[in-house]
Parts: C-alpha cells; structure tokens; sequence
C-alpha cells in the first residue's frame, strides 16, 4: 500500500481580486505531511492596482505593498516554486482555490519560460466543499444565504469547526490578514472535518464541537 500523503494548505495575500490586474504581496503555505512552513513576502509590480478593501483587510498601505526593497514577485514565486517541488504531495488545499491557484498559474505565465510554468499536477482540494459536504451530511442540507448561495465562507467554516474568528472582514474589525495564519486556520478547519482532531496548539483551546467528534 502507498504510503497516505495529505496536501499542502496554501493562501495568498494580494492587492485586490483580478489576477491580471493585481499582485501577490505575500504567501503562507503547511505541509500537512512535515508541518514544514512557507512565509514570504514582495512587492507588487510597478502596474499592478490596488484596491482600498484589499488595504483594510491586510492592514498594509500602498507604499507598503510597492516598497522597492522588498524581493520582486517573480523571486518570491522562484522560492515559492522550489519549496513546493520538495513537497512529497503535489496537490493543494486553499480556501476558493480559484483565487489562489488563480493567481499563481497567472504569475507564473507572466514570469517565467513555460518549463517553469505552475506545473498541471497541482490539483487543489477545496476546505468550502469539505466543509459543506459535512453540513451536507449532518444537517441534510447545505449552508446558504436566502439567494440561495453558499454561505460557507471561511468565517462560517471556522465557526462550524468551533474556531473563533479574529481577522478583519469587509465589514468586521479584527487582525489584518496574514498568509500564513489564514494556511494554518484553513489546515485546522480540514483536520477537524476529515480526521476530527485538533491540529496546531494555539487552536486547542477551541474544542471542536461534537457534532464533528461523531
């Protein structure tokens, strides 16, 4: 028998949501396998735009995210690239993985020749179907708003698995956005759904509800 492999819990920090028209200001990623972690930072290119929701939620100001001092987008993405291809596991998991993956195949077409192009073996797992899936099976319906859409966002996923959520929203004060911690709450949201275990000790002290434990 293969020896079980988990994937690796990635999440981006960016100037806004267009992925041709914003940049990759940070990366945070966990492998569920080593628990080795991924957190760095650049600066956003030079015609890459900003949007002022994007500000709030990472408490960062545009001079911050342009700070020529900072490595470019390409080399974060280099090491972000190489760090990966050491990952026994090649598949992903993100929080609305289009937005991620998005990104990072957008990025890497732009930057790099096409051997070193995002590679089509990163398939990613999605922590908003697991989620859902779950409240699927224990309530016999799915989480949604009264449009009729999911409402299983990353606040509401975090709540399901009994994690309170400290981050800033669009409309919720909080902590900034860190890539790292988004990774990590994603990665403990999909031990508690799957495996109904707790997985890093800053969240031991919420206890995973009962309905998960059955």
């Amino acid at each position: 028998m293969s020896e079980q492999l988990l994937p690796i819990v990635v999440d981006i920090e960016t100037s806004g949501g267009g992925v041709a028209e914003h940049g990759i200001w940070q990366i945070g990623a966990v492998d569920l396998n080593t628990m080795e972690e991924f957190l760095d930072e650049s600066r956003i290119d030079d015609e890459d735009k900003v949007l002022e929701e994007a500000l709030k939620i990472t408490g960062k100001t545009e001079e911050e995210l342009r700070d020529k001092e900072k490595q470019s987008q390409k080399k974060l993405l280099e090491k972000f690239f190489r760090w990966l291809e050491e990952r026994k596991m090649k598949n992903l998991l993100c929080h609305l993985p289009e937005f991620d993956q998005g990104f990072l195949r957008h990025k890497s077409i732009k930057y790099f020749e096409k051997d070193f192009c995002w590679p089509d073996h990163h398939r990613t797992f999605d922590i908003h179907t697991i989620a859902q899936m779950k409240f699927f099976e224990l309530n016999g319906k799915f989480l949604t708003k009264e449009d009729n859409n999911s409402d299983m966002g990353l606040r509401n996923i975090l709540k399901f698995c009994g994690i309170k959520d400290t981050r800033r929203g669009k409309r919720v004060e909080g902590t900034p956005h860190n890539a790292l911690e988004d990774a990590k709450l994603t990665a403990e949201c999909f031990l508690r759904l799957v495996f109904r275990k707790n997985l890093f000790e800053e969240y031991v002290k919420f206890e995973i509800p009962e309905e998960l434990r059955k």
